[in-house]
């Protein structure tokens, strides 16, 4: 019966989400609620997707930050608008509906900085070879059960969206069957698309990924047939944001699991996951996050921004 139902805005076909009990919309990026097996059909009744659902989830953000930097030296202690960056990231990150913040690091330096300013911290190893696996002795540390959602939040991202963190939290609770979530944005010009920095996301009709790469996908065979860049019209290309939530067990197996050949050739640390079987789910958001830093550019500018407040 619920199958058969469609979009009262765009006529379009709805998918049952039987864990959270709504019908989506895909085109118009709608969640219907389904209550007590009925469906609440009212446009004012719809959440957008780009909101997290309405339920009371309970999650933890750790966020790592390795005193280590090439191009910014001593990074997450840089003073933005009176508060090294790690600190001011956790404040940002505090406004979601997180129960906890944590910042995990392996330098003393930002460990007491965390302390100073009120902000639960754990030193760590300093040989983890990637991000994850820090986070999974975070996991251990914690004697997190393993049902336990960990939202990985970039030392480097004093802007992000608080929204943005309950979205992946939030997906990752509807889906007892991943690992993990994520999000991405849609690409809308061509240098990003062909930018091999730039990580491009596919994924499935649940929005589950397929595939992540540094190359531009899908590619538009017909609109690219002469050799020439260019952004296909209607091209469903979405730009990953790396910004993960993951299950607390998962992370717990994450450093057992041998490093892939896609990953080696790519690059790219969550191809470990899709290689060995676990799903990945992605939030699609219509809003471009604003970019962490990086670079001595980018920290004038957000100095800058949040000079402006």
């Amino acid at each position: 019966m619920l199958q058969i139902l469609v979009c009262p805005i765009c006529k379009g076909a709805l998918r049952h989400d039987r864990e959270a009990q709504e019908l989506i919309c895909s085109p118009d990026r709608l969640a219907f609620p389904v209550r007590d097996g009925v469906p609440v059909m009212l446009p004012s009744e719809a959440r957008t997707l780009d909101q997290p659902p309405p339920t009371g989830m309970s999650f933890t953000v750790v966020i790592p930050a390795r005193a280590a930097s090439t191009r910014l030296p001593g990074k997450p202690l840089l003073d933005i608008a009176g508060l090294p960056m790690v600190v001011r990231t956790a404040r940002q990150a505090a406004q979601s509906g997180a129960d906890r913040i944590l910042i995990a690091t392996d330098h003393p330096d930002i460990l007491q900085a965390a302390k100073q300013h009120h902000i639960e911290a754990l030193l760590t190893r300093a040989d983890h070879p990637t991000g994850t696996d820090r986070l999974a002795e975070v996991a251990e540390a914690l004697s997190l059960a393993d049902d336990a959602i960990i939202v990985n939040v970039q030392g480097d991202e004093p802007l992000i969206d608080p929204r943005l963190i309950d979205a992946v939290a939030g997906l990752l609770q509807q889906h007892p069957d991943a690992a993990i979530t994520t999000c991405a944005a849609p690409i809308t010009d061509t240098d990003t698309l062909f930018d091999p920095n730039a990580v491009k996301v596919v994924c499935d009709h649940q929005q589950r990924a397929l595939y992540f790469s540094r190359a531009p996908i899908p590619w538009a065979r017909d609109a690219l047939a002469d050799g020439q860049q260019r952004l296909a019209p209607d091209l469903p290309a979405w730009h990953h944001i790396g910004l993960y939530a993951y299950r607390a067990g998962f992370l717990k197996t994450f450093p057992q699991l041998p490093p892939g050949r896609l990953e080696r050739i790519e690059s790219l640390e969550q191809l470990r996951a899709l290689e060995q079987g676990f799903p990945i789910y992605v939030h699609q958001t219509q809003a471009h996050p604003a970019p962490g830093v990086d670079t001595a550019q980018d920290l004038a500018r957000v100095r800058a921004l949040l000079g402006q407040k």
